[in-house]
């Protein structure tokens, strides 16, 4: 179970909150507020994993009570003014929620605590079978048998799943394989591959998924081990 609180000035948002919360069977709401000073003096005795965080407050905002905290709580950002999805998308939310927002969007939001929680929490050693990425302003939930390849541009990642679908993300190659288990591979500045996925290599040239991945040279040897080993 998530133990979460809500912070927001107009006490109809948590009223929406409570609802909401009562409705799930992995949240429990310990506590609403409309007062962040409240909020921070209950914070110090129980600490709680989540916060719905309203953003915009007159005493002070949301994301620097977010900074000011000394516990690693998620959160996930309430606002009624889109502009600050940026904000909170630095501070590593988990997600955002534009007032007013649906059950259903509430829901999305949610299950994106649950499972970073339990990827948070998991005891179990096998290979995870999935990665977490912040990307459109969010968490986002990647399945690694989903992703075709990587590819670089400039401070972003492309990341090509299956379905012709991709993601685009502001981190580094080096960082999102870190990420990324044993069996991918960086073979060029701009390309990681899975290996699984090889479907021919000829003149330093890969076959994946339908397209054509060049080798980069300073690549060449890690990738004639691997792909022979």
């Amino acid at each position: 179970m998530i133990k979460a609180i809500a912070i927001d000035d107009e006490p109809l948002p948590l009223e929406i909150l409570e609802e909401y919360c009562s409705q799930t069977n992995f949240l429990q709401l310990e506590k609403t507020f409309t007062q962040t000073t409240e909020a921070k003096k209950y914070l110090q005795s129980y600490p709680v994993d989540l916060l719905f965080l309203d953003i915009h407050m007159p005493s002070i905002s949301g994301i620097d009570f977010y900074k000011g905290l000394e516990q690693n709580a998620m959160v996930i950002f309430t606002t009624a003014h889109s502009q600050y999805a940026i904000d909170g998308f630095n501070l590593n939310a988990v997600d955002y929620l534009l007032k007013p927002y649906s059950f259903e969007r509430f829901m999305a939001a949610a299950n994106k605590a649950h499972d970073f929680f339990k990827f948070l929490h998991s005891t179990s050693t096998p290979k995870s079978s999935h990665i977490f990425i912040r990307a459109e302003y969010s968490l986002m939930k990647i399945l690694i048998d989903d992703i075709l390849y990587v590819e670089g541009l400039a401070d972003y990642l492309k990341i090509h799943l299956s379905e012709g679908k991709y993601i685009i993300a502001r981190m580094t190659m080096k960082s999102i394989l870190e990420k990324l288990p044993s069996g991918f591979l960086r073979v060029h500045r701009s390309f990681i591959i899975p290996m699984s996925r090889i479907e021919g290599v000829r003149n330093k040239t890969i076959s994946l998924s339908g397209i054509q991945i060049p080798i980069g040279s300073s690549y060449l040897e890690d990738f004639e081990k691997s792909f022979k080993a």
